[in-house]
C-alpha cells in the first residue's frame, strides 16, 4: 500500500519530465548534436595521439578501444547528467521554490521522478542506437560478436546507480543557491572539474598512478569511469562486485549529505524573484 501511494504521488512529475522532453525537442536536439560532436573532437584528438606513438598500444588502450570508450563514455555522461543544480539554483532565484516547498511531497524526489521521465525519454532515443553501433563497429573491427550480455546488464545497473549518486551530488551542489544566490558560473565551473575527476574527458588509466589511485577512491570515478570499464570488459569479477558496492557506498553519502545540506540550507531561504 505505502509503495501505490508513493508512486501515485510521484509518477506525475515522471510524466511531466516526458512531457517537457517531447515539447523542447529543438532544445534536445541542438544539445545532443553538441554533444555528438564534441565527442568526435575528441576522437581525432585521440586519433592524433596514437598515430604519434610507436606502438598499437598507449597505457594498455588500442585505438580501438579508445573508440569504445570514447562513444560509450558519452552515452554514459549523457544519461547520468543530472539538472538538479541549475533548476534549484533556479527555483531558488525567483522565487517558485516556495512553491515545491508547501507541496506534501519530498522536495528532491519531485527532481528526482521529473528527470526519470526525462531519462526515458533519452533512453528510448538514443541509448539503443549508440549500443548497436559501438557492437557493430566492434563486428566489423575484430570480424566477430563482442557483445557480452553479462557485461552489458551490469553496465546497466551500475549506470542507474551513477545516475543515482550524479544526481544527489548536483541536488547537494544546487543547495548551495541558498547561500550564493546565483550558481551559474559556479555549475559550469563543477561540471569541467566533475568531467575531469570522472574519467570523461581523460581515462583514469592515462594518469599517473598516484593520482588515478587517489581519483579511484573519490565518488566521481563512479559516474563515469566505473559503468564503461564494466561495458569494456576491463574489470575482473572481483573489481566489478568492489566497484559497484564502492558506487553503493557513496550513493548513501551523497544521500546523507543532501538531507544534511538541505535541513541547514533552506533556514537561509531569501528569492530574489517573485
Amino acid at each position: 500500500m505505502k509503495f501505490k501511494k508513493f508512486m501515485r504521488t510521484y509518477r506525475p512529475f515522471t510524466r511531466a519530465g516526458m512531457l517537457e522532453s517531447v515539447a523542447y525537442r529543438a532544445n534536445f536536439i541542438c544539445f545532443l548534436l553538441g554533444e555528438i560532436m564534441s565527442c568526435f573532437i575528441m576522437f581525432f584528438v585521440w586519433k592524433a595521439v596514437f598515430n604519434s606513438t610507436s606502438g598499437q598500444d598507449f597505457m594498455g588502450f588500442s585505438m580501438n578501444d579508445m573508440v569504445v570508450y570514447l562513444f560509450i563514455t558519452f552515452l554514459t555522461g549523457y544519461l547520468t547528467y543530472s539538472d538538479g543544480t541549475y533548476a534549484i539554483a533556479t527555483e531558488i532565484r525567483d522565487g517558485s521554490i516556495a512553491m515545491r516547498m508547501i507541496k506534501p511531497c519530498s522536495f528532491d524526489m519531485c527532481f528526482l521522478f521529473q528527470e526519470l521521465g526525462n531519462k526515458i525519454f533519452n533512453v528510448l532515443v538514443i541509448f539503443t542506437p549508440i549500443v548497436v553501433g559501438v557492437e557493430a563497429y566492434k563486428w566489423v573491427i575484430t570480424g566477430s560478436c563482442q557483445f557480452n550480455v553479462v557485461n552489458f546488464l551490469l553496465y546497466v545497473v551500475s549506470l542507474i546507480l551513477a545516475y543515482l549518486i550524479s544526481f544527489y551530488f548536483n541536488v547537494s551542489y544546487g543547495f548551495m543557491a541558498f547561500y550564493l544566490k546565483n550558481l551559474w558560473g559556479a555549475d559550469i565551473l563543477k561540471e569541467c572539474i566533475v568531467n575531469f575527476l570522472s574519467g570523461a574527458t581523460i581515462p583514469l588509466a592515462f594518469m599517473p598512478p598516484f593520482l588515478a589511485s587517489v581519483l579511484s577512491f573519490l565518488p566521481f570515478s563512479s559516474l563515469s569511469y566505473t559503468p564503461v570499464m564494466i561495458y569494456m570488459g576491463m574489470y575482473s569479477p572481483f573489481e566489478i562486485v568492489y566497484k559497484m558496492l564502492f558506487q553503493v557506498f557513496w550513493l548513501a553519502v551523497m544521500i546523507l549529505i543532501s538531507k544534511l545540506v538541505w535541513r541547514h540550507a533552506v533556514k537561509r531561504l531569501c528569492s530574489q524573484g517573485g
